[in-house]
């Protein structure tokens, strides 16, 4: 990969740069509902793959693949006008939670056996992203509280595998998780 600059002892690459960038514009869209968070989806999305790739982490690469097709299914199922936000019933949340428990304690020794970089944190990133994402696209604000955890946990595992710029991309989504479970509570509510 093509290093952009070091800065602190990081190599920074261009890709990883332009991925961290375009990503960060499309949540901070996502975090207002508006219809446009989806392309800045597709176009980060595409980029982290290859990055996550690169650097072999395997179940956060596909990911982007799913993050591509939620974008393209949240474009066109969103109104022009942005996301309405909506609760989820608390049996739909159960079903939820177990999908996600269950699903990620059989994906992480799948992963192990392929020999991606991490198991059971990416695991968990996947499976968790990918059903925030479903709820997102659904325009339900659980999509927000999931994606809190899921970028804390993704923020521990690119720090501690030494890709400090998208750890850092992702204590920044973490606390942005915060903001847009707020914003998204304040229109659930007024609904």
């Amino acid at each position: 990969m093509f290093i952009l600059f070091r800065i602190w002892g990081y190599d920074l690459t261009a890709l990883e740069l332009v991925a961290a960038l375009t990503s960060f514009i499309g949540v901070a869209y996502g975090i207002t509902g508006k219809r446009i968070t989806w392309p800045w989806w597709i176009i980060s999305s595409f980029l982290y793959a290859v990055f996550f790739y690169k650097v072999n982490l395997l179940a956060s690469a596909t990911l982007q693949f799913v993050f591509i097709a939620a974008a393209v299914w949240g474009w066109f199922g969103w109104a022009p006008t942005g996301a309405v936000p909506g609760k989820l019933s608390r049996k739909s949340i159960s079903y939820w939670a177990v999908g996600l428990f269950l699903s990620w304690i059989i994906l992480a020794p799948a992963l192990h056996r392929i020999g991606a970089a991490a198991t059971w944190s990416d695991s968990f990133i996947f499976i968790g992203s990918f059903i925030a994402q479903v709820l997102m696209v659904y325009e339900k604000f659980e999509n927000w509280p999931l994606w809190f955890i899921v970028d804390a946990v993704a923020t521990i595992e690119y720090f501690t595998l030494g890709y400090w710029f998208t750890g850092a991309l992702y204590l920044a989504f973490t606390f942005m998780a915060l903001i847009g479970w707020r914003s998204w509570l304040v229109r659930v509510n007024k609904v």
